[in-house]
């Protein structure tokens, strides 16, 4: 097994490297408004790096460094940067500025991209905050889960990813401190709960089922001390009952909450006592917030701080946001799902033929798009089919007379890992509407596999 790289960093440690991140970056001409790219793997610097841009106004956006070096050039040029930091030496360089001033929070959110059904990646943007909703939104975040200074925080998912920033950076910025795992790893999550005791953490359910699963012998979390634990949230796809049911188990009671969000903004978040009385529920509308269902389709009222637009592109930021009466806005990302009578909320699926594999947004027609140049391609269909270690897996149909290993080799250099194809199918035809369109979520059923 290769061994997985774990830091502990405290808030004084931290305190001290943002502020010589903001030396270094307003040394280097930047300022509020500016953006940075930071494409470095999962470690404590790159986590201080981050908020201490954020604290002095400069926009971090998030990147993750396992991407192609096309598709990361793609990004950076969409974004416009002042500054690009994508190795360990150009973080360590960043930390040793002149240190400088900082906000008491962050002024401004992380960009992170995401993408709707095109597949196009697009930024979700916030801006340079006022004073007011700065201080709110991360209110918002940190007094919600109630972070202390007494919390140590397990960080073991990517942190280009939005929630798992969110939270280490509500816990430093109270006075608790993070340990990073640089990967997650069952093994690893074990030796850091059993020596460094965390309050809390955040993680996928695929975390959870490889932390569970005992097909091959005992569980990993059989030799794991949770007693620390009084928060342990999941969110980014949906979770088993009987998962669910059985880290509910083994964890602390009233530990395993949930919360159902995205990049662009959060809706609800549900207490373990709320999911046993109605299982499946991801809960009620956050505090600030007001749900509705409007034709199937989710939309959330939300307070001036959680405002956001996607970056360069009006059509996109018009088509997720609404007016309401009175003057409030709601915004939608498109997800479906239903409302009882008392405000708890069900999600029913997520974006047109979204994929999620491991907690990781896979878009169809992107990997679509890179693989239809292939020779023999007539046409080609991306889809997710149920993965018990995964939520879901990438396969993909292929019309034509293509070389299935032609198209893993393609793959192999023009996507990032979690977005190739698992399983290529070679067919003669493909479920379509009565215009022709391939209807992506009925090929799974089409091959007869399982669906996701």
């Amino acid at each position: 097994m290769t061994e997985v790289s774990t830091q502990r960093l405290d808030a004084g440690t931290s305190e001290a490297q943002q502020r010589r991140v903001a030396g270094s970056l307003r040394a280097a001409g930047l300022r509020a408004g500016d953006r940075m790219v930071l494409a470095v793997p999962a470690c404590a610097e790159l986590l201080s790096a981050a908020i201490g841009a954020a604290r002095a106004g400069i926009v971090p956006v998030m990147l993750n460094p396992a991407l192609t070096p096309a598709e990361m050039a793609e990004l950076i040029d969409d974004a416009d940067p002042a500054a690009v930091v994508d190795s360990r030496a150009a973080l360590a360089d960043l930390l040793e500025g002149p240190p400088d001033d900082l906000a008491e929070v962050p002024r401004c959110r992380p960009m992170h991209y995401t993408s709707g059904t095109t597949g196009r990646p697009k930024g979700v943007w916030s801006g340079v905050l006022s004073d007011e909703d700065a201080v709110a939104l991360f209110a918002d975040e940190a007094d919600l889960w109630g972070f202390g200074a007494d919390d140590v925080h397990l960080v073991c998912s990517p942190l280009y990813h939005s929630a798992p920033l969110r939270f280490s950076t509500a816990v430093l910025l109270r006075g608790g401190s993070v340990v990073v795992l640089g990967r997650f790893d069952p093994a690893a999550v074990v030796d850091v709960v059993n020596t460094h005791q965390p309050t809390t953490a955040f993680m996928v359910p695929t975390h959870l089922q490889r932390l569970t699963a005992s097909a091959d012998g005992p569980a990993a979390l059989d030799g794991a001390d949770l007693s620390s634990f009084r928060l342990l949230a999941h969110a980014g796809e949906p979770c088993p009952g009987s998962l669910k049911r059985e880290v509910m188990d083994r964890f602390p009671a009233g530990a395993v909450w949930e919360f159902y969000g995205s990049t662009e903004g959060q809706f609800t978040v549900c207490s373990p006592e709320e999911w046993l009385a109605r299982p499946g529920t991801v809960g009620r509308a956050r505090p600030g917030r007001r749900l509705e269902v409007e034709d199937g389709v989710i939309w959330c009222e939300a307070p001036s701080f959680a405002a956001f637009s996607y970056w360069r592109d009006d059509d996109k930021t018009a088509s997720a946001w609404r007016g309401r009466p009175g003057g409030a806005r709601a915004f939608s990302v498109g997800d479906l799902g239903r409302l009882d009578d008392d405000g708890y909320l069900w999600v029913d699926g997520r974006r047109d033929d979204l994929i999620i594999s491991g907690g990781v947004n896979v878009y169809p027609a992107e990997v679509e798009a890179a693989l239809s140049s292939v020779p023999g391609v007539v046409e080609i269909a991306v889809f997710g089919v149920a993965d018990a270690r995964w939520g879901q897996r990438v396969c993909a149909a292929v019309i034509g007379s293509a070389d299935p290993e032609e198209l893993r080799r393609r793959a192999a250099v023009s996507l990032a890992g979690y977005k190739r194809p698992k399983d290529i199918y070679v067919v003669d035809d493909l479920p379509r509407t009565g215009t022709g369109k391939v209807r992506r979520a009925r090929v799974a059923a089409f091959l007869g596999l399982e669906p996701a």
